[in-house]
């Protein structure tokens, strides 16, 4: 069981975007990101939820007579560094992990978007010394970060979407072969699952339905995709095999997140609710199994990001649009 904790006061709501919350934790503190408009707010917060200092940044201007608007925001954990992204409607931002200093600018190329389709970066996520970014066209762009310094290389794009790319998540894939430790989805709610390296190969596509997938997650071995029909759905990452669909919530999740340590699955939904799934391997079938452990309604919220705010899943956040306030959770 989960009970509410001091919440933490934003200057204003979380834009309606999914996977609209980031968190990073480090030392004593924990780091929330939250997008709204033009501008990323950063706070830091002490265990018992104390704000200790808050940073807004702004996305770059680029080209144009209006502010672009920020889709995302994300830190990346890479082997010898953290790295924070913004993700716009003009292009990709990265800083260093308090958002002090911007160390790589990528402008978006608008050349292959017709006059009414949307320009726009989605879904980050690192891989070793990669971060990944997704964008309009659906195409992944792959970018190498050094170790230290500024120089940051786009260094592939990868295709494998017709339709706009929502999310990424990737997992180590701890030395082995083969291993499928990458996957991207998109607005119809195809799947591509990929081998990361110096050259990311594409290892399996699971077709979607017609409904879009707006964000994912991939914990060892195995994926899990939330819809848009409010559908949860657990698949083998190495052969597309579908393990498990829940039906999870009344309306389009929003955000999934997983605790690593103990293979709790989060879920969140516009349908207020917000869900704590355990995961785990049978060890008879092979087959993932699925257990309920709890369940919260924001009410009167629309919900647009939660994620947890530690590997062992024993606290959580959840920020929802028209809400001034990041909801904490912690286990009793």
């Amino acid at each position: 069981m989960f009970r509410r904790e001091r919440s933490i006061p934003l200057r204003g709501s979380a834009a309606a975007l999914c996977n609209n919350l980031s968190v990073l934790q480090q030392r004593n503190l924990t780091h929330f990101g939250v997008v709204h408009g033009p501008s990323a707010q950063l706070l830091s917060a002490a265990p018992e939820g104390v704000p200790l200092a808050q940073r807004q940044l702004h996305a770059k201007e680029g080209a144009g007579v209006s502010s672009p608007l920020i889709t995302q925001v994300h830190w990346c954990v890479l082997p010898d560094r953290v790295l924070l992204v913004l993700a716009s409607h003009r292009g990709i931002q990265m800083y260093e992990s308090d958002g002090s200093v911007m160390v790589y600018w990528h402008a978006l190329d608008s050349g292959d978007a017709s006059l009414v389709q949307a320009v726009f970066a989605r879904g980050i996520a690192a891989s070793g010394h990669f971060i990944c970014v997704g964008a309009w066209s659906g195409r992944v762009l792959v970018f190498d970060i050094p170790a230290k310094g500024p120089h940051i290389v786009l260094s592939e794009e990868l295709a494998g979407h017709q339709t706009p790319v929502t999310d990424i998540a990737t997992e180590p894939a701890q030395g082995q072969d083969c291993v499928a430790d990458m996957v991207t989805a998109d607005d119809s709610g195809l799947l591509c699952v990929w081998r990361s390296g110096p050259e990311f190969k594409l290892l399996t596509r699971i077709p979607g339905f017609g409904v879009p997938c707006p964000s994912v997650q991939l914990w060892q071995g195995t994926i899990a995709a939330g819809y848009g029909d409010g559908q949860v759905r657990l698949y083998e990452a190495s052969t597309g095999t579908l393990h498990v669909q829940i039906n999870a919530h009344a309306r389009a999740v929003c955000a999934l997140d997983l605790a690593p340590d103990v293979g709790k699955l989060l879920s969140a939904a516009e349908d207020t609710f917000v869900h704590i799934w355990k995961l785990s391997r049978s060890p008879e079938s092979g087959y993932i199994e699925v257990e309920h452990c709890h369940g919260a309604c924001v009410p009167d919220t629309q919900v647009c990001g939660a994620r947890f705010c530690d590997p062992s899943g024993s606290s959580f956040a959840v920020t929802g649009y028209d809400l001034a306030e990041i909801l904490r959770f912690s286990s009793m």
